[in-house]
């Protein structure tokens, strides 16, 4: 009991130390042209987890955790989307990572 309290204790601490979560609001002609599909494919590359979601405004939302350079090659590839997008503008908001996800999914607004 006690080893796997000492675990949950050493995951948190090492979530909290290493691991980030970016949040990102992505304008544009960003729905319809597969900006899910291949952000998708890019996290899981990358070892990213979290989420995505077509919003009701055309907009798209990310929420994804990892390390610091796999998060930075997922904005980096958000930046301007599968060949189909246009990508106006990104918004990103850079927060510590809680450990909540254990893969990256699509999800339905």
């Amino acid at each position: 009991m006690l080893w796997f309290l000492c675990r949950k204790v050493f995951i948190y601490v090492f979530y909290c130390l290493f691991m980030k979560r970016l949040h990102l609001v992505i304008t544009g002609d960003v729905q319809g042209v597969c900006f899910r599909f291949y952000s998708k494919k890019e996290a899981i590359r990358l070892g990213v987890v979290g989420w995505i979601v077509n919003k009701g405004d055309g907009s798209v939302e990310v929420v994804a955790e990892g390390g610091k350079k796999q998060l930075d090659d997922l904005l980096k590839f958000c930046r301007h989307g599968p060949r189909w997008a246009h990508v106006v503008d990104v918004k990103e908001e850079w927060l510590e990572g809680s450990g909540e996800f254990s893969g990256f999914v699509v999800r339905r607004g």
